[in-house]
């Protein structure tokens, strides 16, 4: 948690309560999931962006990447630089951000040009997600922080399971640009619902900054950084290449209800580990990990059994959903007042993972094929697993 030295009277403080910010923590919410919208919705609309800018898909492709990009090489850079902004605008920047470059992506029929605005809505997904973790927590009590993160990033599992359907139906017939201005219109009405609504609260004081020198040696925070790669970059080798492996079994054609069972229990999730986190934190990490590496093994078997398949995924999305929630909140616990500088380490790995996995997920399935990812995730999965098991005590990776 940021820690300051004072606060003005002009600030909001946290909440004494054993209530949550409801208004403040859904604004986090919404932030979160426009900010993953507009990351993954040109996925699902390449033919039509490729249409509309006259470009190949391979091109309308590199939207993603140029995205992806922005926000991994922002994210530790300027969440430092902003440290002692305080919390409130430094969230309306990022917002307003979203409007400007979605607008221009919606308008834009230059590729360069779109291609910049997705760099720098990247830029600003980097700083964002950079500074949600520990804005929630400072909204609440100790006693709450989990249950405030957990509430903070049900965005993202939303936007994945229903926003990015949404969009690319809408999409698909009243054009890409339709979507961009209606994240746009959401955001405008996000902005003035912050302005009305968000608590405020000071930036870090220069004394209680650290380097990220500091941050990086501080115990038990580099173990975290690696349970997060080696989960991303499993969850990312099965969910990009998801199709051509459900095409092995002749499944191909209900990928979009496979994908919406995985994001329906991914949304359990979230609830399971909002109701659960603070008490048992360490003990979730675990059982997801165990639970996914599992799922895995089953998928490894190579059974051409649709229920069989179904199940594993039903299970891969239950013990992936709250990811990003325990590993925010376990780097949050363990890094003290580098807590914002150790949230921006763990965004970087994140977007480190996602390329890895597109990255090595093609590589096997080129060389190996598809029916080795099931293997190679339980591999990776276990060093996940050993590392939390053996590298984290109970008393570092929570408070309980």
């Amino acid at each position: 948690m940021t820690n300051v030295t004072s606060i003005p009277q002009d600030v909001t403080t946290a909440n004494d309560s054993e209530h949550l910010p409801w208004n403040g923590l859904i604004i986090l919410a919404l932030a979160g999931f426009i900010c993953a919208l507009t990351e993954t919705i040109p996925a699902g609309l390449l033919i039509e962006i490729g249409n509309g800018l006259k470009i190949t898909e391979s091109l309308a492709g590199q939207l993603v990447t140029a995205y992806a990009l922005g926000s991994l090489l922002a994210a530790i850079p300027l969440t430092i630089a902003t440290q002692g902004w305080r919390r409130k605008p430094l969230l309306l920047l990022c917002i307003l951000g979203f409007l400007i470059f979605n607008t221009i992506t919606a308008v834009s029929t230059n590729y360069i040009l779109t291609l910049i605005a997705r760099f720098l809505a990247g830029i600003t997904a980097g700083v964002l997600w950079g500074i949600t973790a520990g804005y929630a927590r400072l909204m609440v009590t100790d006693a709450l922080k989990g249950k405030a993160m957990a509430v903070a990033m049900v965005g993202t599992p939303l936007a994945l399971a229903f926003g990015v359907p949404l969009g690319t139906y809408f999409g698909s017939f009243m054009g890409w640009r339709f979507v961009f201005i209606l994240m746009s219109l959401m955001t405008l009405i996000l902005i003035f619902w912050s302005i009305w609504k968000l608590p405020n609260f000071p930036g870090q004081s220069s004394e209680k900054r650290l380097s990220i020198v500091k941050v990086w040696l501080t115990p038990k925070v580099r173990p975290i950084l690696l349970i997060v790669l080696a989960w991303v970059l499993s969850h990312n080798i099965l969910y990009t290449y998801i199709a051509p492996y459900l095409y092995q079994f002749g499944l191909s054609n209900q990928l979009d209800i496979i994908l919406l069972t995985f994001g329906a229990m991914a949304l359990i999730s979230i609830w399971i580990v909002g109701l659960l986190i603070d008490k048992m934190l360490r003990r979730l990490v675990l059982l997801s990990l165990s639970g996914f590496g599992l799922a895995s093994l089953v998928l490894g078997l190579s059974l051409d059994i649709a229920i069989v398949i179904y199940i594993s995924v039903a299970i891969w999305g239950l013990t992936f959903g709250g990811a990003a929630t325990l590993l925010q909140t376990a780097i949050a616990n363990v890094s003290g007042n580098g807590s914002n500088v150790a949230q921006s380490m763990l965004v970087t790995t994140w977007n480190l993972g996602i390329g890895m996995g597109s990255f090595v997920g093609a590589l096997l399935m080129e060389t190996i094929g598809v029916l080795s990812f099931p293997r190679t995730i339980a591999l990776l999965l276990l060093l996940a697993f050993l590392i939390a098991w053996s590298g984290i005590e109970k008393t570092q990776i929570s408070k309980n």
